[in-house]
């Protein structure tokens, strides 16, 4: 094209571009899965599909043990060691080509639940080749699913998925950053800082006081979700036994039950429908979505914080704050953590209004819903890692909080007229309409020390108080903010 003259060409029409679809590895269609991976790669081990689905293959090992360890179905044979080992061993050697078995399965049933059924009767026919002529396993195929809906296995194996999710993944990163938070408090227990309230210069506290403040918040809802309870039955088709007790009538089926449940370290649960019902996730998610909302509470005041002054951010030499002005630092680990902690509470506010909820004694609406569980946490977690990349990534600057109290005298207007309330109460003369005489001095006006302690003298309070408030300066007028973070350790 010659030089100067415009250019008419146009990008190539979407449809003649390369497909990204086919590329192979799997380019990720969301965040968790690409960008962010890294972050959230630990629950992957918890509430994938591939998870699930081991779950659901440890779900049924641990059924059929039980029937046979307890001689709950006369004639079948009791398991010897080995032969137990054998099984778990399916669970614990669950790998890429079980999953790729199991997806080969389930394209001929169209069923997940059936796919793992039968993976794990191929596994007890295959049994012989390693275990010898002698072992029972191939026997005992038909006590695989043995009486149990899949909704009997879906719901014990989303309970385990989540209790490992939460206790072993969740949970130690939320506490590892509420001790950073906590630690920070107490620090900085006695710098004192110009609140705002409303926007406007209020009384002073400490820095470290507000951040005992919300690190007292989110240690509750911690306690909170470390008390959650993780329930689970398996009881049949429509939660009455009725199976169980057409095929073996002389079984007490509900201590069965029960005793089952318990062993796979979960509540259970006496009486349900077709499903478990799903309340303690309920309850659970909304304990989560309240941790996320009040951090998502930290993130913003500490923006707030860092954009006043109060927190210097130090940054490596080559990161790059603004692609266009270079003196800039931006706060971009707090809102990174503000967006995901949006998305994660709006995606557990979902779960729980929706899986407490379910058409007479079954619909399928849980098992598309329970299938995002992974990405409610993993923003979630994606948000804490964020808030403590972001915080290591500060400094205090107390000068600059002092600054910001040394301008801003007008907040010891409180102090003065309630020294000036007390001493009218004790008897003292001159000292009515205090609030009145306060708000016109101050209000809609800086003042000075001197002002304010020229207004003290002239007032005629006792020695002892006017010196007390003629000593007090912004920065000294914190109460008792720096002593009430102890209570962190309470």
């Amino acid at each position: 094209m010659p030089r100067n003259e415009p250019d008419t060409s146009r990008p190539a029409p979407l449809d003649d571009r390369r497909t990204l679809a086919d590329v192979v590895p799997a380019i990720a269609l969301g965040p968790l899965d690409g960008r962010y991976r890294s972050a959230v790669a630990p629950l992957v081990d918890h509430l994938s599909e591939a998870a699930l689905n081991r779950e659901r293959v440890h779900v049924e090992v641990e059924w059929l043990i039980h029937l046979t360890s307890h001689h709950v179905v006369p004639g079948a044979p009791t398991l010897a060691n080995e032969e137990r080992d054998y099984l778990r061993d399916v669970v614990a050697t669950f790998d890429a080509d079980t999953v790729a078995e199991l997806a080969a399965t389930e394209k001929i049933t169209v069923h997940d639940v059936k796919a793992v059924e039968y993976l794990l009767k191929k596994r007890l026919a295959d049994a012989r080749a390693v275990l010898g002529e002698d072992t029972v396993l191939p026997e005992v195929g038909e006590l695989v699913h043995f009486a149990a809906t899949s909704e009997d296995i879906n719901n014990l194996s989303y309970a385990l998925m989540v209790q490992g999710a939460v206790r072993q993944v969740w949970l130690p990163a939320a506490r590892a950053l509420v001790g950073e938070i906590a630690a920070l408090a107490r620090e900085h227990a006695a710098v004192p800082m110009l609140a705002r309230t409303h926007g406007q210069p209020a009384t002073p506290t400490t820095i470290g006081k507000e951040l005992a403040v919300l690190a007292h918040r989110l240690d509750r809802q911690l306690r909170r979700i470390e008390a959650a309870e993780y329930l689970g039955k398996i009881n049949g088709a429509t939660g009455t036994y009725g199976a169980h007790l057409a095929a073996v009538p002389g079984a007490d089926w509900v201590a069965v039950s029960r005793s089952f449940v318990e062993h796979l370290g979960l509540t259970w649960n006496p009486l349900t429908t077709q499903i478990e019902s799903h309340d303690w996730q309920a309850e659970l998610y909304a304990d989560v979505a309240r941790f996320n909302r009040i951090l998502h509470n930290l993130a913003t005041d500490v923006w707030t914080y860092i954009s006043l002054g109060y927190f210097a951010q130090v940054r490596g030499q080559g990161t790059v704050g603004s692609s266009t002005m270079p003196h800039k630092v931006n706060p971009i680990r707090f809102e990174n953590a503000e967006a995901n902690l949006e998305l994660s509470s709006a995606l557990l506010d979902t779960l729980g209004s929706t899986l407490v909820t379910s058409r007479m004694q079954r619909d399928l609406t849980d098992s598309t819903t329970q299938r995002n569980i992974g990405p409610a946490f993993g923003h979630s977690l994606l948000a804490i890692d964020n808030v403590r990349r972001g915080l290591a990534g500060l400094d205090v600057d107390a000068a600059a909080m002092e600054r910001d109290l040394d301008a801003n005298w007008e907040v010891l207007g409180e102090a003065v007229q309630s020294a000036m309330r007390a001493a009218g109460v004790a008897g003292v003369p001159g000292m009515d309409e205090p609030y009145e005489r306060l708000k016109e001095l101050t209000r809609g006006r800086r003042i000075t020390g001197e002002d304010l302690r020229a207004f003290v003298t002239s007032l005629g309070l006792p020695d002892d108080v006017a010196a007390r408030l003629a000593a007090m300066t912004p920065a000294s007028y914190t109460g008792a903010a720096a002593d009430l973070v102890r209570f962190l350790d309470v």
